[in-house]
């Protein structure tokens, strides 16, 4: 799919990117709930997204389309699986955040365009270019960086990516529209986040009655928090390539470093400096092959004849 020089394209990639803005702050957000378990956390996202999604559906006569996608067994199984691919991936990004693991978190996303490129190779059946192999290498290079000199594997990083790449792909190939789609996936798991609230009320150890009025607001309003970034992202990643995706996906993780590291001071060790140092490399090769391939696809054939 080509999104050049297409007014579906530019309205894809500025939602796109205005999604990556948001994701890229939201540990600002979240850092406010901290006192919050972060699954309970992310029951109530489910819970205030799906109230948020079903009033949107509601005023805009949506209702036909989601009544069909449940229906069809194959939209509830998809949108199943991209539903617990998020889920997971809420709750290792809350938890990290709210223990002292933005930089982790932003190194997650970093990755993201990398796996959207080996994705793209193992399930699209897409060809890779000799610097993108190489772009590859380098944040495999990074991450085993990580695991040596660190001590650890970033496995927080290593799950957002992994499970992000894997809902962009999914969400990519659903036929279902954007509000559509969100409102199956929240749908589909909302009755377990809401015996799970229900439950943790129940045993005293619920977060409604007992956080501050304003975390009982900040906690409401994840539906809006939640949902509106994630329809832009549906929106925009039907409209452009995966690997403009790619591009705009470096927006998030870099506000989030710079959260990491300016704002909440998290330790950046040298070790931690040249794992981060291989994957940026990867990155800038990535990009550099990406526009090259843009630029010789816009060069027009010599005549012949």
């Amino acid at each position: 799919m080509s999104d050049r020089a297409t007014p579906a394209a530019g309205r894809g990639a500025l939602a796109a990117a205005a999604c990556y803005l948001c994701w890229g702050l939201f540990p600002l957000y979240w850092r406010q709930l901290k006192d919050v378990d972060a699954t309970e956390l992310i029951a109530h996202r489910h819970i205030w997204s799906l109230a948020f999604v079903l009033g949107l559906m509601a005023a805009g006569a949506g209702w036909g389309d989601l009544r069909a996608a449940l229906r069809s067994r194959p939209a509830r199984q998809w949108h199943a699986l991209s539903g617990v691919l998020l889920t997971v991936n809420w709750l290792v990004y809350v938890w990290g955040v709210n223990h002292g693991h933005v930089l982790e978190t932003s190194l997650g996303y970093f990755l993201v365009p990398l796996v959207n490129v080996a994705l793209g190779r193992l399930v699209l059946k897409e060809q890779l270019r000799p610097l993108q192999w190489t772009a590859i290498a380098c944040a495999a290079l990074g991450v085993a960086l990580m695991l040596v000199r660190v001590g650890r594997p970033p496995w927080i990083a290593l799950t957002l990516a992994a499970t992000f790449g894997a809902y962009g792909l999914l969400r990519k190939k659903s036929p279902l529209g954007p509000l559509t789609g969100l409102g199956l996936e929240t749908l589909l798991l909302a009755p377990f986040a809401l015996v799970f609230v229900l439950w943790q009320q129940h045993t005293g150890a619920g977060a409604l009655g007992r956080v501050s009025p304003t975390e009982h607001v900040l906690l409401i309003s994840a539906g809006v928090v939640t949902a509106v970034p994630l329809l832009l992202f549906a929106y925009g990643a039907r409209r452009i390539r995966l690997s403009t995706l790619g591009l705009l996906q470096y927006i998030a993780p870099t506000v989030q470093f710079a959260l990491g590291v300016w704002v909440f001071h998290e330790p950046f060790s040298p070790e931690r400096a040249a794992a981060f140092a291989f994957i940026w490399c990867g990155l800038t090769l990535y990009t550099a092959d990406n526009l090259w391939a843009q630029r010789r696809a816009r060069t027009p054939l010599p005549a012949t004849g």
